[in-house]
């Protein structure tokens, strides 16, 4: 028998909640029509309050992956430095930007499961005063890390490097105060903690960034930030916005002022301790040495192929989780709550695992020994 109900809980695309679907539902608005205008303006302001800056942020119909060319592409030159934090693939992802642009990429290779070191990059801003940009993942969602956003935007700060910093799986998920911590330029998309479909990505700059953008000269059309700019700040898109997207994202800053950043916060880091636990509890490891609130990511027991387990969870119990990726393949897997995720949702994940992982041999432990330690860690943290 197939699964009567299916779960969602990979950390991207992660669940839309039933009230922002409902607001993407209605009638479309032309987007030059003052109806809409008004709307983005609303959700401009809300943006703002959410990156913490009183800086511009723009939003662009992309995924989170345009928003990183873009801070590529609007603030260097040819040939400029920039150095690159890889420990995972989305790390990975800031080398390639990097060098399909012609750029020299200073290349910071950090073990999979472990978060760069702040000191490494200061010591490579010493040797290499050329360097104009650090560009680094909040949560690298492919290992379950968090990079030390806050020291690395200290030290690029008194440099000539930009802090750039990719917060597709972290925004709304943790806090990232952009001005308070001095990040040049922050990048997320819609699918993650902003609870919407794929397909918007938005990104702030700071003024040191601009300042950069005066002489930058590398190739850009659409995401040509400063016309962006230029016409968001009249709210309206220098091309066609995702209107839907963007009535649906307008419910979801209203609902998140509702609940309060900080609630939302509080239960991302109850259910993140939740998942560590129960999964401690079971026996399994956990992958990530400074693990972010996004999702947890853990090492598949031994003699268990992760790949077989991801896909028992989906096709016996309609879980949907993921795997590991390259060198990880096969012995991680990955359980996101970010979003719209509450304590049971952590619950039905956990049995699941616990079902599945009894059904492929790995009998070590009463069925109901991480739902019970998720529970009690949850009652401990309850808000």
């Amino acid at each position: 028998m197939p699964p009567l109900k299916h779960y969602l809980l990979t950390p991207g695309p992660t669940p839309v909640p039933e009230r922002i679907a409902l607001a993407m539902a209605q009638p479309i608005p032309h987007h030059r029509a003052p109806a809409f205008e008004a709307l983005f303006a609303e959700v401009r302001e809300g943006l703002k309050w959410i990156y913490g800056t009183q800086g511009d942020v723009l939003t662009f119909a992309s995924s989170g992956t345009g928003a990183m060319e873009g801070s590529i592409v609007n603030f260097l030159k040819p040939g400029d430095e920039i150095a690159t934090v890889n420990g995972g693939k989305f790390g990975e992802r800031w080398g390639k930007i990097g060098k399909a642009y012609g750029l020299k990429v200073h290349e910071l290779k950090v073990d999979w499961g472990k978060a760069i070191e702040p000191a490494v990059v200061a010591k490579l801003l010493k040797d290499n005063p050329g360097i104009r940009a650090v560009c680094v993942q909040a949560s690298e969602s492919s290992t379950g890390v968090a990079h030390p956003v806050k020291e690395l935007a200290a030290i690029t700060r008194p440099t000539q490097a930009l802090c750039i910093v990719d917060a597709v799986s972290a925004l709304g998920a943790m806090p990232l105060p952009m001005d308070e911590w001095g990040i040049d330029v922050l990048v997320t998309g819609s699918q993650k903690a902003l609870m919407l479909p794929p397909g918007l990505a938005f990104a702030a700059a700071s003024e040191k960034a601009w300042k950069h953008n005066e002489t930058a000269t590398l190739p850009r059309f659409y995401f040509d930030w400063k016309r962006e700019r230029d016409n968001q700040r009249k709210n309206q898109t220098a091309w066609t916005p995702a209107i839907s997207l963007v009535m649906g994202l307008a419910e979801v800053l209203k609902w998140l002022r509702e609940l309060t950043l900080p609630a939302v916060y509080a239960r991302h880091e109850r259910l993140a301790k939740a998942s560590r636990a129960a999964m401690e509890a079971i026996g399994c490891k956990l992958f990530a040495e400074r693990p972010v609130v996004s999702l947890t990511t853990v090492c598949s027991p031994e003699g268990i192929d992760s790949e077989k387990l991801v896909k028992t969870l989906k096709t016996k119990y309609g879980v949907t989780l993921v795997g590991g990726q390259d060198a990880a393949k096969g012995k991680i897997f990955r359980i996101a709550h970010l979003g719209y995720f509450d304590d049971l949702d952590i619950v039905v994940a956990v049995a699941a695992i616990e079902r599945a992982l009894a059904d492929l041999g790995y009998k070590k432990f009463p069925l109901g020994t991480g739902v019970g330690a998720a529970m009690t860690v949850m009652a401990a943290l309850e808000a």
